[in-house]
């Protein structure tokens, strides 16, 4: 009976949808100066003030992409097109 009374009483926590999901990994990487140069260029010119948006947006859809065209299939890419 002790049982029942703790669980009804008993919040259940709320998980954060992934897109608001706090981000708690660190990643730091080292550019040489050319590198460098031609990121913070490519910023000014298309006005990019977030970084940090920036550079995870696009390593991130980068992966995706990449992630999707090697997305396992039944049938091999030949197979498909006959």
């Amino acid at each position: 009976m002790k049982e029942k009374q703790l669980k009804k009483g008993k919040q259940q926590k709320k998980k954060l949808p992934e897109k608001d999901a706090k981000r708690k990994h660190r990643i730091a990487f080292m550019l040489n100066d050319t590198e460098y140069n031609a990121i913070e260029r490519y910023l000014r010119k298309y006005k990019i003030t977030n970084k940090s948006n920036w550079y995870r947006s696009t390593i991130l859809s980068h992966i995706w992409k990449i992630m999707e065209e090697d997305y396992p299939t039944l049938f091999n890419e030949n197979e498909m097109r006959r």
